[in-house]
C-alpha cells in the first residue's frame, strides 16, 4: 500500500510528545504515513515546548519522525498566497507547507482555524484531526 503524505500542524506534534497513548502519537509511529513539518513549525514547536516546560531533547528526538520542509518564502508572501485559507493568519504557513509539500492531508486539532472546504476545493488537501486520518487508513485496508 502506498504511503499517505500528511502535513502535521504543531499542535499534533506537541500532543504526540505529551501523550504516548493518544491518536497524535499513533500517527507519528505509523509506518503508513510520510509526516512533514516545516522549518517554521520547528520553531513554533520549540517555543511551545519551552513554554510547557517540555524536555528539549525529547522535542528534538521527535523531529526525526518527520521530513522537514524548508519553506523558502517570506511571511508576507505566505500570508498573501495562503492567508485566505485560514481564520488565524498565524496558521497560513501550515496550509502553505501542506500545499508546497504536495500532501494529501493536513492533520490538526484546530480544524476551526482552517477554511476546510476551500482548502479541499482549491488545493485538494483534506484537513482532519489525527484520529480521523487513522480511521481513513483503516478503511482502506
Amino acid at each position: 500500500m502506498k504511503k499517505i503524505t500528511v502535513f502535521v500542524d504543531s499542535d499534533v506534534v506537541i500532543s504526540s510528545i505529551l501523550s504516548k497513548n493518544g491518536t497524535a502519537n499513533m500517527l507519528t509511529k505509523s509506518s503508513s504515513f510520510i509526516r512533514i513539518i516545516s522549518t517554521i513549525s520547528l520553531q513554533e514547536i520549540r517555543i511551545v515546548g519551552s513554554r510547557l516546560k517540555l524536555d528539549s531533547e525529547n522535542i528534538e528526538r521527535e523531529f526525526v519522525k518527520y521530513k522537514i520542509l524548508k519553506m523558502g518564502m517570506t511571511n508576507k508572501l505566505i500570508n498573501d498566497q495562503y492567508g485566505r485559507y485560514v481564520i488565524d493568519p498565524n496558521d497560513a504557513h501550515i496550509v502553505a507547507g501542506a500545499f508546497i509539500a504536495k500532501t494529501q492531508f493536513l492533520s490538526t486539532y484546530n480544524t476551526k482555524h482552517y477554511k476546510i472546504e476551500q482548502i479541499k476545493r482549491d488545493l485538494n488537501i483534506i484537513v482532519l484531526p489525527p484520529g480521523m486520518i487513522l480511521q481513513y487508513l483503516r478503511s482502506r485496508s
